[in-house]
Formats: structure tokens, sequence, C-alpha cells
């Protein structure tokens, strides 16, 4: 009898848990993991730090499991919609809460400081106020990189579990029915079926993301890379959130091999069927015909060759043109930096300096914005446009220029076409017309802050884009979150939940139908 007992105790707790709103277990969550740099600080002897942690998250589990108690025996009113708020509530709101052990620690940056910093990690962002490293501890550098390693894994399941059921986040595209509207087979999913989905979910791509990330620490650890800044870039690799504890792959020890390491799994957030087949984006062609997966190779190796031949007509105007070891490691620093922007994780090769050494010519900041702006795949870490709904246009466009050459020509759908819905070209057009106001609207924003119009652009962009390193790279001047008013650090804030949860799934919380059902 006993071993029943326990069982049904154990099954009545997961009922319970499950009971509550997705932003209640992720709250829970979040103050658990406040034990790992709570026990880092106390190795590192960062006894304030610790404290600082193990409070703040004692503090978080006693509300947490009140709120439980409170809400033990109750069903969830909203289902679909309720879980979309509570990724929104995610982003907005539980920031407030990661900041405070960051606040207690240094208190010498104000709170919105604080917040803007944690905004910018869990919507894998990774922009900093901290230009110098040196002014955070190794523990507050550990938990910036875990706050957006969590915040890359929260979109991960948030992607599959409550944005594929009701076609949004780059699943409108491919879907059959209206954004924001479920489709036909998730029509009989009730509130358990929900809750059920979401916990296949977890089981199947947690481990996947953890295993992934430790692999990655191991290799940057063989590598050369010191314990603490190999955890942070794997981390910041597998969420593309772009937080480095050194600020960047320049104070990184593991050279061209770790840079190559992280190049190989960046690849997972090119498209979602390097690590899943769980979502309707999913085909049963394989990786090789998957059209984000093309799309985005196509994109990778054609930007860097077109940089490279620049530079190496530039480098006729210096004499440099016969540096062979000097061209090719700028060949290389143009494919990693390529690849790390157009996944959205903003990270530079130690090497992206070698192509200005060696031709004098600068690259143009708007290629990184181009690339950030059009993203990774459907349902990863990356944010951007995404190639799923840029693979879309050129089909359209394909399209519309065969008509023009062949007014009665009929369409034959390929492979690649079937994956995408007949008005999949239109609804890309739309969420690209809506990000392009959006971009626009941000952009006044931060000029009637005081902002200049060129730095307003690159902010509107990083923060649209989940791309936080642009404000450093593509820029004439780097900018620094630092020295913006709190009007301009709102409107940054605000940008980085647009782009993180993206204009379609705002307007969708907007749905009355959405709400009824």
């Amino acid at each position: 009898m006993a071993p029943r007992a326990h069982t049904a105790q154990r099954s009545r707790v997961l009922t319970t848990l499950l009971n509550q709103q997705l932003f209640v277990l992720i709250f829970g969550l979040a103050s658990i993991s406040m034990v790992i740099p709570a026990l880092h600080g106390g190795a590192t002897r960062s006894l304030e730090t610790a404290r600082a942690f193990f409070y703040t998250g004692l503090f978080g589990l006693v509300i947490f499991s009140m709120i439980v108690i409170a809400q033990s025996g109750r069903k969830p009113r909203h289902g679909a919609v309720g879980n979309l708020m509570s990724v929104f509530s995610t982003f907005v709101f539980l920031p407030i809460f990661l900041a405070l052990p960051l606040y207690e620690s240094l208190q010498t940056t104000s709170f919105l400081n604080a917040y803007l910093e944690m905004v910018s990690a869990v919507t894998t962002t990774g922009a900093t106020i901290f230009d110098d490293p040196a002014r955070l501890n190794n523990t507050l550098h550990l938990w910036r990189a875990q706050v957006g390693w969590m915040g890359g894994i929260t979109m991960w399941i948030a992607a599959s579990a409550v944005l594929a059921p009701m076609n949004l986040g780059g699943f409108e595209v491919t879907a059959q029915a209206e954004p924001g509207q479920r489709e036909g087979k998730f029509h009989g999913f009730g509130r358990t079926d929900r809750r059920e989905r979401l916990l296949r979910i977890v089981v199947a791509l947690v481990p996947i993301y953890v295993g992934l990330t430790l692999l990655l620490w191991v290799l940057l650890l063989i590598s050369g890379d010191p314990s603490l800044v190999a955890l942070t870039h794997a981390m910041s690799i597998m969420s593309t959130s772009g937080i480095s504890a050194v600020g960047g792959l320049e104070g990184s020890g593991a050279g061209l091999t770790g840079e190559a390491l992280m190049m190989l799994f960046m690849l997972f957030a090119l498209s979602r069927l390097t690590f899943s087949s769980d979502t309707v984006t999913a085909t049963q062609s394989g990786i090789r015909n998957d059209p984000e997966f093309r799309v985005g190779v196509f994109i990778i190796l054609a930007v860097p060759l077109t940089l490279f031949l620049r530079h190496w007509i530039g480098a006729f105007d210096v004499a440099t043109e016969d540096n062979i070891v000097m061209g090719l490691r700028a060949l290389w620093g143009s494919f990693f930096t390529v690849m790390s922007f157009l996944t959205t994780t903003g990270f530079a090769s130690a090497d992206w300096a070698e192509a200005q050494a060696w031709s004098g010519l600068e690259t143009p900041g708007l290629i990184l914005m181009g690339l950030a702006l059009i993203g990774g795949g459907v349902a990863t870490t990356a944010g951007g446009v995404k190639l799923l709904r840029v693979f879309a246009l050129y089909l359209n466009g394909k399209r519309e220029l065969e008509r023009l050459v062949h007014p009665s020509s009929v369409s034959r759908v390929g492979k690649e076409g079937r994956r995408l819905q007949r008005n999949g070209a239109f609804i890309a057009w739309i969420f690209f017309m809506l990000f392009a106001m959006t971009m626009a609207a941000l952009t006044i924003l931060f000029a009637l802050s005081g902002v200049e119009f060129e730095n307003a652009l690159v902010l509107s962009i990083a923060g649209l884009s989940t791309t936080g390193p642009l404000i450093s790279l593509a820029a004439e001047t780097p900018i620094r979150l630092v020295e913006l008013g709190p009007y301009a650090k709102a409107v940054f804030c605000a940008a980085m939940v647009l782009g993180r949860l993206e204009t379609l799934a705002i307007i969708a919380l907007f749905t009355p139908d959405l709400w009824r059902s």
C-alpha cells in the first residue's frame, strides 16, 4: 500500500503543478535556478553576490509555493491564450524578479539598468549595459549567460507548445488556418491535452538542449577556453544570445578551433529539422531538402565570398593582395561573422578585423543589420523575420517573374513549395510589412527621446532582431546603452519583447475569439 500511496501523492503533486499557468511554472523554475549562481558565488568567495541570489531564490520559492497552494484544485480558465500570455509575461514581468540579485549585488547601477540587462538576456538579445566586463564578477557573468540560456529553451518549448497550435511564430506560413487561430488538428485539444502536449515537448527537447550545451562546453574546454568562458559561450551559442564573460571572442582562448566548433553548433539555429521534427514545419524529405536550411547555407556562402572579393580588390590599393595568410584569415572571419549574425547570435570572429586590416576597407554595418533582419529558422532560438518567410517571398517573386514571361503558365508546386500553404507568401508579406512598420515606429520613438537617427535605426533593428551586438558593430561608433535616457531604455526593452514574441503574437493577444476559445 505504501508504494501506491507514494505514487498517488506524486501524481497529485504533478497534476497540481500542471494545472498552474505556464508563467507560474517558469517563475518557480527561475527561483530554483538561482541556486546555481549562489553556489558559484560561495565557491569563488563572492559572498555578497551568493547571499543576494540565495535570498532572492528563497523568496521566489516562498511566493511560488503560496501561489500553488492557493490555486490547487483549480483549472486554468484560458487555454491557448493563457499560455501565450504566460510567454509574454516571461519577457516583460519575470525580468523584474531576475534583476533583483543583479541590482543587490552591484549596488552601483539603477534598477532600470538591471531590468534592461535581464530583458536583454531572457529575450536572447545579448545587448549589455556593462561595456567593461571587469565591472561584473564571474558569478554575475554566469547569471547573465544562464538567463539567456533559459530564455532560449523557453522559446524552443513555446514554439511547439504555444505558437504552433495557434499558427504563429512562422507556422502561419505553413498552416491551413488563419494566424492566431487553431488548425483543424488542434481543435479537439482540451486543457488536459494542452498540458500533456507541454509535458511531452519538455521531456523531448530539454535533454537535447542540455546535452548539446554540455557537449559544446566540453569541446571549448578542450580547445583552451577557461571553464567559465567556455560555459558562457556554450550557453550563448545554443540560445543565440551572444553573451560573453570576456566581452567577445577576442578574449577567448579557444582560437580558431573554438570558432569552428561554435559555427558548427550555430547550424541548430538555421532549421528546426536539425534537432526536432515535432512541428508542422517538418517534412519527410530530410534536412538536405529543407528550404530554410538551404537558403541559410546559400547566404552563409554567398555573402562572405562577396565581402572577400570586395576586400581582395581593395587590397590592391594597399599592395597586400599577395598576403595569403591574412587573406585566408579575413575569409574565415567573414564566414563566421555572417553565420553568427544570420542566426542572430552576434559574435564577431577574432579575425573579423583582419579583413579591414588586409584591404583598408571597412565592412558596412548595413550588411550585418540585413543578416540579422533575415534571422534564422522557424521555432529555433534565432530572431529576425525568419528564413521560411524569406523563402515564401522568394517563391512568390519567382512565380511572378515566370508569369511576366509566360502569362498563361500554370504553377507547379515542387517538393519545397508543398511545405507552404496557398496564401503563405501573402501572410509572410503581411508579417514583413508589420515588421517594417514596427521598426519605423520604434525608430521614431528613439529619435523623439533624443537619439540620433542612425543610432535609432540600429537600436530598432538590434531589438526587433534580438541581435544586441549590432549596437557595437553596426553603428559608426559603438552605442552605449548606459548613456541612453530612461525613455529610450524603456523603448529598447519594448523592442526586444516585440522582436522575441513577434508582432503577430502580440496582435493575437487582443483577438476576442481567441479569449472565448
